[in-house]
């Protein structure tokens, strides 16, 4: 089982050689990562490895990711001083974010690709005491040679969307036995929980343990954030709008909705944060299409004015910063079917945030929202328009939902020290201890 699986893997990959070979040359993703992907290391992570007690490695697939980890992360290297903090991603953005947020780790690398012989080549670097794997990312030969060497792997924070349910289902034997060789699954639901033992988790080793994604604290301020904050009130822009992780396609439907808004109030400002770096420019097209006037972040002289009627993010890691300065919120991602973005980063700030009915990614985080009146749902862009002019002329019920949010927030806290409680076991324990 375990040999096919790899044999498609590989060929999978072969098959997906020239798409990544187009990226790589257009876009400079991936060929920089290859080696480390394929287990090459830098030389001084294995030398530290060698002279160091067993390694905390925390592997985060992408930004989302990786902002759940800050604390986490934060909490184990206080628990564990003398071990070596290791951050592994899966995405160019979510390394880039790791070595912004979390500088004080010891080292940084690509996951591997999941074959036997490269991950073993990782782990003989590494040397892990434990993985704690947050969500789920399910790679069979990693199990297998982590069980073999007595390294427990934890999925933290784990989710089983009902579309990654369904594909692993295709493969549950393999899925499986994959999962009977970690050591503990602590579900952010008891939805997350049952799934995960549908697939084939040991029932004694499942439980739940709730949402990193609470634990993150609010968005601090940053400069960027005060620049606008200030540039706005100056120009007298109000409403300040922030439309945060925008997917391709949404970015007209977020202008159309703006326009909506701008009809009633022309000193309207909006905010536009594309999810991936590769849609700065096509959203600056459409934005520049309508006639309001655009800034980009990465053309911006912090001298001003804001004479434009569009801000466009075309950076990573300031958007959280820029809720601060918003009125209205629009979290994307939902509008289309790309499973939704995270909410919590506005709502920490008291800002409800309004999203479309694609939430799949958070289906009972955006559930709570909804019932406790924290938070709008939209279907199109004509609704988000609406919504955004109701919001902002009824002040007291905007304020409302906000505070709503915060304590929504606040209430769910505690994932992170339940993560370190199962971790300190499993250390104590010296293996995966079942």
């Amino acid at each position: 089982m375990y040999s096919a699986y790899s044999f498609l893997l590989a060929v999978g990959m072969l098959a997906a050689l020239p798409y990544f070979a187009v990226k790589g040359l257009r876009h400079g993703k991936y060929w920089r990562s290859l080696p480390q992907r394929l287990g090459w290391l830098p030389k001084g992570l294995a030398g530290d490895a060698a002279r160091a007690p067993g390694a905390l490695w925390i592997h985060a697939v992408s930004v989302g990711e990786v902002m759940a980890a800050v604390p986490l992360a934060r909490r184990l290297k206080e628990r564990f001083p003398q071990r070596r903090l290791i951050i592994s991603t899966t995405t160019d953005t979510g390394q880039r974010m790791a070595r912004d947020r979390i500088d004080w780790a010891d080292a940084f690398f690509y996951f591997p690709f999941d074959w036997r012989v490269v991950v073993r080549r990782v782990f003989r670097c590494v040397r892990p005491a434990f993985v704690v794997i947050l969500e789920v990312e399910i790679w069979p030969n990693f199990l297998r040679v982590a069980r073999e060497g007595g390294v427990p792997v934890i999925f933290a924070s784990a989710r089983v969307s009902e579309r990654s349910f369904r594909r692993y289902g295709w493969v549950k034997g393999l899925t499986r036995r994959a999962l009977s060789d970690a050591s503990g699954f602590l579900a952010q639901t008891d939805e997350d929980a049952r799934r995960l033992v549908a697939l084939g988790a040991p029932p004694n080793l499942v439980e739940t343990g709730g949402n990193l994604k609470f634990d993150v604290p609010a968005p601090a301020g940053n400069e960027l954030a005060g620049w606008l904050a200030e540039e706005a009130a100056q120009a007298g822009r109000s409403p300040v709008i922030v439309a945060g992780s925008v997917v391709a396609g949404e970015e007209e439907a977020v202008l159309d909705a703006f326009a909506r808004l701008r009809g009633r109030f022309p000193k309207a400002l909006l905010v536009l944060a594309p999810r991936k770096p590769e849609r700065f420019d096509a959203a600056a097209a459409l934005a520049e299409a309508r006639g309001w006037g655009l800034l980009r972040r990465s053309r911006l002289n912090s001298a001003g004015p804001l004479d434009a009627g569009v801000f466009l993010v075309d950076s990573i890691g300031e958007l959280g910063g820029l809720y601060r300065t918003a009125d209205l919120v629009f979290v994307g991602g939902s509008l289309f079917d790309a499973g939704g973005h995270n909410i919590l980063e506005p709502a920490a700030l008291g800002k409800a945030p309004v999203f479309g009915p694609y939430m799949q990614n958070f289906r009972e985080i955006a559930q709570k929202f909804l019932d406790s009146g924290a938070a709008v749902q939209v279907s199109t862009a004509d609704e988000l328009g609406r919504v955004w002019l109701d919001y902002f002329l009824d002040e007291d019920r905007r304020e409302a939902a906000g505070r709503s949010a915060r304590e929504l927030v606040e209430s769910n806290r505690g994932a992170t020290e339940r993560i370190v409680e199962n971790v300190e076991m499993l250390v104590a324990a010296g293996g995966p201890g079942r």
